[in-house]
């Protein structure tokens, strides 16, 4: 079901952009975009946050950088680490996700999908992510015995 879910929600990002007309960039790469927001990070970070792949985050980044939607600047502290913030037409791209957001928001009200049942399935979820991230956890530690 989650799969499903994240494969709708990467096909309505890829409709807003070819309604806008942006072919230079998929939805992942959009995604990663939004997630790098108004913000300065490294890509390790990145990864952190957004829960990518590391390998698809880099790529990702160079592809962006490429195209103009992100800038990247060796780190003054450590030269083995890059950071990355939004061009200003990352900063445009932003915009048009953000506002796409800020309709599905409105179209939400008066639907099932109150704050309050959003609410609880984002809890649900978080009690599912600390059930699994404690049997990782625990498989760790006993060495894959349970």
């Amino acid at each position: 079901m989650i799969e499903r879910l994240h494969r709708y929600f990467l096909d309505v990002v890829k409709i807003e952009l070819d309604r806008k007309d942006v072919q230079d960039i998929n939805n992942v790469q959009a995604m990663i975009l939004y997630n790098i927001g108004h913000e300065n990070m490294t890509v390790g970070e990145l990864t952190l946050r957004g829960y990518y792949l590391g390998s698809n985050v880099s790529y990702n980044v160079k592809k962006m950088s490429e195209n103009g939607y992100i800038e990247q600047e060796r780190s003054v502290h450590d030269k083995r680490s890059i950071r990355v913030k939004l061009s200003d037409k990352g900063k445009e791209l932003y915009a048009i996700l953000n506002a796409m957001f800020t309709r599905h928001e409105e179209k939400l009200e008066g639907t099932k999908l109150t704050p309050e049942t959003l609410k609880e399935t984002i809890q649900t979820l978080q009690n599912i992510e600390r059930f699994w991230n404690a049997q990782t956890q625990f498989s760790a530690m006993t060495n894959g015995e349970d």
